[in-house]
């Protein structure tokens, strides 16, 4: 059974409009007309006595009533899955589905290899993995399309709880023979001197980096941009320049000699967390408790700083 066969067919239909934004993505989501999704909404609106959405030429909008029925609407699809992993949970942790959404930096090894331990234990849990910007982890969380998620964070995120939290700050990354290897720290502007490979502006480490840059008037010209954390560091593994990143996303060719990591001397370097995040009120399933129990024992052991 699945947890949507616990739900009310107009929540749910509901609830795909207000993630899809229109009748006809949620159409396709749901594998019916969207006539059907459009009785089920008007029938909800008609019933509670208030408009659900506003219309637009490019699609549907929650209204303030709207948001709180999607509240409601998540969370009930949230007990609904719960109450199939505490029935799942009576067979021993045999069965069931954790779901997680991590940023770039963790989908790497970290998360794989942690799966895979935890199914060494429970091989009847299966994982649902979703790589994400750092901002969607968040958002992923909140709408119940994750149970877990795990990215790196500077400021308090709307209806997240934090599972578990540590300093992450920002490392130079460079090749074990640079010149530079033997400093026991650098900083931006000696870096700057350097051909860089770098995450595009949007990211946070970018961000953080670019603010402290433009505080000292200093200007980056990468060589590399790159979303994807591997590019980063094998380039620089390959002796193609240096980088800045996470000791996680480092720590795999730290460990066998590949990259040498350095911290950076300049002030805000350090102004960012890893975070474990949640639903705020929510009670995870079963499976999902005991991979989050994993993370909160594993973590501090991997990501070192």
């Amino acid at each position: 059974m699945r947890a949507h066969q616990l739900q009310d067919t107009a929540l749910r239909y509901f609830l795909e409009v207000a993630q899809g934004g229109s009748l006809a993505a949620a159409s396709a989501r749901l594998h019916v007309a969207a006539s059907a999704v459009s009785r089920q909404i008007a029938g909800l609106e008609a019933q509670l006595g208030a408009p659900l959405f506003e219309r637009h030429a490019r699609g549907m909008v929650l209204t303030e009533a709207g948001e709180v029925l999607a509240r409601h609407a998540r969370h009930a699809r949230l007990d609904a899955e719960r109450a199939l992993g505490e029935i799942d949970a009576l067979r021993g942790l045999r069965a069931g589905l954790v779901r997680l959404a991590t940023s770039d930096a963790f989908a790497n090894v970290l998360v794989p290899q942690l799966c895979a331990q935890f199914r060494r234990d429970h091989p009847g849990i299966g994982f649902q993995l979703q790589v994400l910007p750092t901002a969607a982890v968040s958002a992923a969380v909140r709408a119940g399309e994750a149970d877990i998620g795990l990215c790196f964070s500077r400021a308090p995120e709307k209806d997240i709880a934090v599972a578990w939290r540590q300093g992450a700050p920002v490392l130079a990354l460079l090749p074990p023979e640079h010149a530079l290897a033997g400093a026991h720290g650098l900083t931006l502007a000696q870096l700057a001197r350097q051909p860089l490979a770098l995450p595009p502006p949007e990211t946070t480490v970018r961000q953080m980096v670019d603010i402290a840059c433009s505080r000292q008037g200093l200007r980056l010209e990468p060589v590399l941009v790159s979303a994807h954390a591997q590019a980063l560091l094998h380039f620089v593994a390959s002796g193609g320049g240096l980088s800045v990143g996470s000791e996680v996303a480092a720590r795999h060719l730290v460990a066998v000699g590949a990259l040498h990591a350095l911290p950076i001397a300049d002030p805000g370097m350090d102004l960012r967390d890893i975070e474990v995040q949640t639903l705020a009120g929510r009670s995870l399933p079963v499976a999902a408790q005991a991979f989050l129990a994993l993370l909160r024992a594993e973590l501090p052991a991997t990501c070192r700083q």
